[in-house]
């Protein structure tokens, strides 16, 4: 085929080069890709209602929970192309191709008709505030109509990310972000169909991106082919679900705690829910960083690991840390000094951002410490250490960041900063847990390598 190739080669070169060159479209595609529920998120603030700020928040945020379990899947995926492209076994990548196809679109049949038929009893079960119920079931409902291309852009994004090739993935979602402006400008601005609008528009521009992704990709140099015979289910199907079902269930349950976050405060009223609401959509900004730097790490140390360069791969989640904690420092400051002013870019409304800014103060500390956990958690995600990274995920939100959560939202006058702070503290002790791990699992290796040598 006709094009550049997809591949890139992580294991020679500089570390720091080659990392930064992957993360930096890596990152590019998540900002874009943010956007999404940001310009949604500040069409409704501007131009719709405060019940709609609210719908929009509690809406996205069961949306997000399918699309960061469906994500944690796909990881499994990009581990495992990652992996035969470190041992040169790109010819078993064509049957991962045919058994993803297969598996994510029953996946995309069942959820569609989950969210269609359940989507009031969700908003419920949401506690969203009254008036914002029936707006909630609406974002629901359009966007799970639309799963289908939400789902397929995110297995294309994985495919190419194991690969090495992270320029493509930000192409698709540019694609996608400047669709949505738009779709937002005319359904919410113009044609003033305040949720409605905002979740058309949102799988509007999925759907574009999609079809206009499928025909960049024939233009590409692959170094694998898929039959029709390939696409059915097979043995690579298990093979990557191994490996992405536990950072699925692990993103299940952490979205989960933050629905039940999310449904704690939406009990402290309409400006506490819209405030949060408003805060989430810069929580997502500030998690950028440290997001790239996972599913970049992933990928890289994948390769490594399969071309048996365990060393290189330590280095990397060295390097992954001290860039993502620079860059946190100036992003925290921010959240914590400037959170009003951030916040002031979705609403015109004063009490909410007020609100929103109380809970930036408690988060802000997340953009520093978040950085390291997720290259610790990337360098096992790489080493299909998944089941590990699905347990202290679990710990650190039922352990730590719901307990607290919960216990500061009962409080007389609770404080939506101390809330915050619930983020911060899970992660900490998600740290602790992961540098034990790595010392356990450093030396187990060492022993491995040492009998291999005696044998």
């Amino acid at each position: 085929m006709n094009g550049k190739s997809s591949v890139g080669d992580f294991t020679q070169g500089s570390i720091f080069v080659k990392l930064l060159r992957f993360m930096v479209p890596v990152f590019g595609a998540l900002v874009l890709q943010a956007m999404y529920g940001a310009v949604d998120l500040l069409m409704v603030g501007w131009f719709g209602t405060t019940a709609g700020i609210s719908a929009v928040s509690t809406g996205s945020n069961i949306i997000n929970l399918v699309t960061f379990v469906v994500t944690g899947l796909t990881m499994g995926v990009t581990v495992l192309i990652s992996r035969y492209i470190g041992e040169r076994s790109e010819q078993r990548i064509g049957n991962v191709i045919g058994g993803v196809v297969c598996f994510f679109l029953s996946t995309a049949i069942v959820l569609t008709v989950l969210l269609l038929v359940f989507a009031p009893q969700i908003a419920v079960l949401m506690q969203a505030p009254e008036a914002a119920q029936g707006l909630t079931a609406q974002y629901v409902r359009i966007c799970g109509g639309g799963i289908v291309f939400v789902i397929a852009y995110n297995v294309i994004s994985s495919i190419f990310r194991g690969l090495g090739n992270s320029k493509l993935p930000l192409i698709f979602v540019a694609i996608a972000c400047a669709v949505n402006v738009v779709g937002d400008f005319v359904f919410v601005a113009l044609m003033q169909m305040n949720v409605a609008g905002a979740a058309l528009a949102t799988i509007l521009a999925q759907a574009v991106s999609v079809v206009l992704s499928l025909l960049i990709i024939r233009r590409q140099q692959l170094p694998f082919t898929v039959k029709r015979s390939q696409i059915r289910f097979n043995q690579e199907i298990r093979n990557f679900i191994l490996i992405g079902a536990p950072i699925a269930l692990q993103e299940f349950l952490t979205q989960l705690s933050f629905l039940a976050l999310c449904a704690f405060i939406n009990r402290l009223g309409l400006e506490a829910s819209s405030g949060y609401g408003v805060a989430n959509k810069i929580v997502v900004f500030i998690m950028l960083v440290p997001s790239s730097l996972m599913q970049s790490m992933a990928s890289f140390v994948a390769q490594n690991v399969g071309a048996g360069l365990e060393q290189r791969a330590r280095k990397a989640m060295a390097c992954g840390m001290g860039i993502g904690a620079f860059v946190g420092i100036f992003i925290g400051y921010a959240a914590f000094f400037h959170g009003d002013l951030l916040a002031s870019g979705f609403t015109n409304d004063p009490d909410v951002i007020v609100r929103a800014a109380e809970y930036l103060r408690g988060f802000a500390p997340e953009a520093v410490v978040t950085s390291v956990l997720f290259s610790f958690m990337g360098y096992f995600n790489g080493h299909s250490r998944t089941l590990f990274v699905m347990l202290q995920g679990v710990a650190q939100s039922f352990l730590v960041r719901l307990p607290m959560s919960y216990l500061m939202s009962i409080q007389p006058d609770a404080s939506l900063t101390m809330i915050g702070l619930a983020a911060p503290s899970a992660t900490i002790f998600g740290i602790c847990m992961n540098a034990v791990y790595f010392v356990l699992y450093t030396r187990r290796i060492k022993r491995e390598n040492a009998w291999l040598e005696v044998e």
